[in-house]
This record gives structure tokens, sequence and C-alpha cells, in this order.
């Protein structure tokens, strides 16, 4: 029998393998609004290009021999993509488009947890818990309960329960998607709590649902969501249409907004991909990408006070949209990983013993 929600160390069937390109200057692109002081950190590797996938949000998962796996939802080709997280080889494709268990319709935010994961089945208005390591659909939930979920956080509250926190109704593609007014009703953030049985099947019922698109500084376009358990704290991605309005905007566990928030008036696109960057003794850093081309931008605040601690881009990667963050050590990456995004069509790996050096944050994050 399994273990309910075995811990895995970090955070959150067959292709060809594919070889992994050595990062490369951009190509010239027109300009994009700059922002200053963002120093360059070089990637480790940028994986083979696939323009076809549409890639949006990766998670990552901690195999029994130690090595780190990439799992990332890919919106135009409808499977989960699943990378080597040492080295960028792609291993496999899981799944298709279709809405029989296993399958999926636009695929957005994902989150690992244990040997569980949890995938945001968009177009088909319901989250899939598949079975890692194989990726096997154990349950779906939601179907009654969402209309455009996205971002996807889950944090086991007591052993043995999962609370998985969806974004919801708010994805900004205008060309697939509806982004509901202000005016129109709907709570942005849902929170289902998700349990495992004895003989491991997967049960979830909704525990609540919050930011009514018409309260007072409502989230008019939820996108990533990330959480703090030690703070009492969620961070989501309101990608609002307007850079100035776009932010991070905080709540606590139980949905309550509390009116604060992180990098506001930092994004010259908008608030996308977030992800917590946990440090010995509880410290520790937010990270948020700001979706520009030819190159992203990432801004670093502080764990605890969501003070600005700087921003980083890369030497290559572009547009990003998702992040994911694993802070256990790795054969390639001893100091841990972040993987982000690249233009919708990659995948970029950054040393945070690199990000750590170029922004002068806490050595013990990366020891």
């Amino acid at each position: 029998m399994r273990s309910p929600f075995l811990f895995a160390v970090g955070l959150t069937a067959v292709v060809a393998c594919a070889p992994v390109r050595p990062a490369a200057p951009p190509a010239a692109a027109a300009p994009e609004p700059v922002v200053p002081d963002a120093v360059t950190v070089g990637e480790r590797f940028v994986t083979e290009e696939n323009v076809a996938d549409e890639l949006d949000s990766p998670a990552t998962w901690t195999a029994e021999d130690g090595r780190a796996q990439v799992i990332v939802t890919a919106k135009s080709t409808h499977p989960l993509v699943v990378f080597d997280g040492d080295s960028g080889e792609r291993l496999r494709d899981v799944g298709e488009k279709g809405e029989a268990a296993g399958r999926f319709e636009r695929p957005g935010g994902i989150a690992v947890q244990g040997d569980l994961a949890f995938v945001v089945d968009r177009d088909n208005h319901r989250v899939q818990v598949l079975s890692l390591p194989t990726l096997t659909p154990v349950a779906t939930f939601g179907e009654s309960d969402l209309r455009a979920p996205y971002g996807i956080w889950a944090n086991e509250s007591e052993p043995g329960d999962l609370d998985v926190y969806v974004t919801d109704g708010s994805v900004s593609e205008a060309k697939f998607d509806h982004v509901p007014s202000v005016a129109e009703p709907g709570a942005r953030l849902k929170r289902f709590r998700v349990q495992e049985d004895g003989d491991g099947a997967v049960h979830a019922r909704l525990l609540g649902a919050f930011a009514d698109a018409r309260e007072a500084g409502a989230l008019h376009g939820a996108g990533s969501i990330a959480g703090d358990p030690a703070n009492n704290r969620l961070l989501i991605a309101d990608a609002d249409t307007h850079p100035s309005m776009s932010t991070l905007r905080e709540y606590t566990l139980d949905g309550h907004d509390t009116g604060g928030g992180a990098a506001a008036g930092a994004f010259a696109a908008h608030a996308a991909g977030v992800a917590l960057w946990d440090c010995p003794g509880g410290d520790g850093y937010w990270i948020a990408a700001d979706p520009l081309a030819p190159l992203a931008v990432f801004h670093v605040v502080d764990r605890r006070t969501l003070a600005p601690r700087g921003s980083f881009r890369g030497r290559v990667t572009s547009h990003t949209r998702g992040i994911a963050l694993h802070a256990a050590g790795t054969p390639s990456f001893p100091g841990g990983v972040l993987y982000a995004v690249h233009d919708d069509r990659a995948i970029a790996a950054f040393d945070l013993r690199d990000i750590a050096s170029a922004l002068h944050l806490d050595e013990q994050c990366v020891r």
C-alpha cells in the first residue's frame, strides 16, 4: 500500500529523446519595457525548443535515485512533458487531447505533493490527480465548481490531508479564454480538501470559494499561486491588463484578503509565475516572473517582509509565465535550481547559487 502523501524533497509515455542545446544569445527583437537594475544570471541549460507545445507551467518531483524531474503542461499539444532536471533531456510525453481520464484540454497549472501530481485541466473544467512516477490518473475533481481554472498549489495541512488551492475564471489569453469582468460574479480562488484512503483512492471536496470579482481589490486576472504555511500566506499573481496595477496579492491560507501583497509597481509586463524559495531557519525569498521579451525578468522579494531584494534576467530566457523552484540539491545543481518556461517552447534552468551570488542573497539558502 502506498503511504499517503510521501514527502517529496523540493518544491509545489514515450517520445524520442531530444538533445539539449547550450544557451545562446537571444535573437534581435523589438524593444520592450526595460526593468532597470536587473542583473544578468546565465542559464545553465535551455532545452531543445518545440514551438508546437506552448509550454505553460512546470513542477518538480524527486525520483527514488535522487534526480529531479520537471513536469510541464503543454497547452496546445495537450500532454504533460517530462524533462530530466539535471540535463534538460526530454524524457517522455504523457497524455493527449481528450476528456477521458489521463487526457487533457489545454492543461495549465500543475502542483506536486508527495507521490501525487495535480494538473489543472482547464477546458475540461477540472483538476486531474495522477500518481507518480507513472503519472497514472487516479481521480478528478472540481467539475461542478470550476469555470476556467489556471493556477494551483497544494499543501499538506495535516497528516493525510491536503488543501489544494485553484485560481479560477482568470486566464487572459484572448484567443482562447474568457476573462470575467469585475462586475461578473464568481470567486477567483477555490479551496479543496483532498484525502487518500487506505486503498489509495483519492477524494476531494470544496472547502470554500474566495476573492469574489465584485469585491474591493478583486483579483482581475488571477493566475499562478503559491503558498507559505509558515507565514500563513498565499501569493497570487494578479495579471491585470495594466502593468501598474499588476502585483502579487496576499491572502491567508483560509482565503482572507489581507489587502497586502508584493512587488507592486515592479512589473513592466504583468505578474506571472510565482515560487517560494524556502531556506533554513524559516528565511527565504519569493521569485516572480515578469514575462517580457526579448528577455524575461525575475523579481525577488524577502520571504517574511515581502521587501524587494533585486531582479535578474537570463541571457536567453524570454516571455516566461511559469516557474518552479527546486530547493533540494541535485547532481548538477547542489544548491538547488529554478526552472523557467522560455518563450512557451523550452525550459531554462538557473542555478540558485548563481542567483544568490548575483543578488547578494543569504548564502545559507544554497548550502
